[in-house]
């Protein structure tokens, strides 16, 4: 009796071989569509790693522009700020001199000390110090006033140029450059010629007889500093009136170099402007 053929069947070891090449090839394919999609897909980075750090952010723009202290801490500016300092101190050192110099009557009627129990002087004698005292501060009246309204005009006046240097020289008023120009170099030829005016008057009044009275009559009774010589105080108005007129002319040389670095400027720029024109016109043709 005859068998059917057998249908051909793979071997086990076939079939798992086969089975795992699908499964390999499948795997691969995986792995190759991922890393194709994962190519496709923008780069990932980290929230942190985009925005800067919060201190960074949080930091202010800092702006880098010249205030207006740059322009009146000039060189110019130094010197006049200077000059309105020895202004003062001329200011104060003529009062300083009228009041030293006024006498111990006067002084008293300040409410400084009695002069009845500090100066040993009665009678016709003490009124006739008194009168000398008066005497000598009226004849010195004209120095210390006008020793006062010099100063404090020209004080003032540096002041004012002073605050209105707060713009680049070249941005002024060319008016206010040849009036500071003016004001500088008429000042200090006028402290100059202060300065010898004052000593002069100064020297004047002591040489008078009243003067001279009056320091004989404070020596008698043991006050050899009330003399009729130049006294430390107007010694020290003429100190630094000098000092002043230096001031002046260091910032009169300074004012002309402004004057002609302003002038070099605007005509540098002036001929940057004529030469654009010029460019253009070249380019074009």
């Amino acid at each position: 009796m005859s068998q059917p053929p057998r249908s051909h069947r793979p071997h086990r070891g076939e079939r798992n071989g086969d089975n795992r090449h699908y499964r390999d090839s499948h795997d691969h394919d995986d792995r190759r569509s991922s890393a194709d999609r994962s190519s496709s897909r923008p780069p990932y980075y980290p929230r942190e790693a985009d925005s800067p750090p919060k201190h960074a952010r949080e930091a202010p723009r800092v702006e880098h522009q010249q205030s207006k202290c740059t322009y009146i801490c000039s060189r110019r500016g130094i010197v006049l700020i200077c000059s309105v300092l020895t202004n003062s101190l001329v200011l104060i050192c003529v009062v300083a001199a009228q009041m030293v110099t006024s006498g111990m009557s006067s002084a008293a009627g300040m409410g400084g000390f009695n002069i009845n129990s500090n100066f040993n002087l009665q009678g016709t004698e003490l009124q006739k110090v008194r009168d000398l005292d008066m005497q000598y501060s009226q004849m010195r009246a004209p120095g210390t006033y006008g020793g006062l309204a010099f100063s404090l005009t020209l004080g003032v006046l540096s002041l004012l140029f002073v605050v209105s240097g707060t713009k680049p020289p070249h941005l002024m008023s060319k008016k206010l450059l040849y009036g500071a120009l003016v004001f500088q170099a008429m000042g200090a030829a006028a402290y100059v010629v202060a300065v010898g005016l004052f000593l002069h008057f100064i020297i004047g009044v002591n040489a008078t007889d009243v003067c001279q009275q009056r320091e004989r009559l404070y020596a008698r009774n043991g006050y050899t500093w009330m003399s009729c010589n130049v006294s430390g105080a107007d010694a020290a108005v003429a100190l630094f009136g000098l000092i002043t007129a230096i001031l002046y002319a260091a910032g009169t040389v300074l004012t002309i170099r402004t004057i002609r670095g302003v002038r070099r400027y605007l005509q540098e720029r002036k001929d940057r402007s004529r030469s654009r024109p010029m460019r253009a016109e070249i380019t074009s043709v």
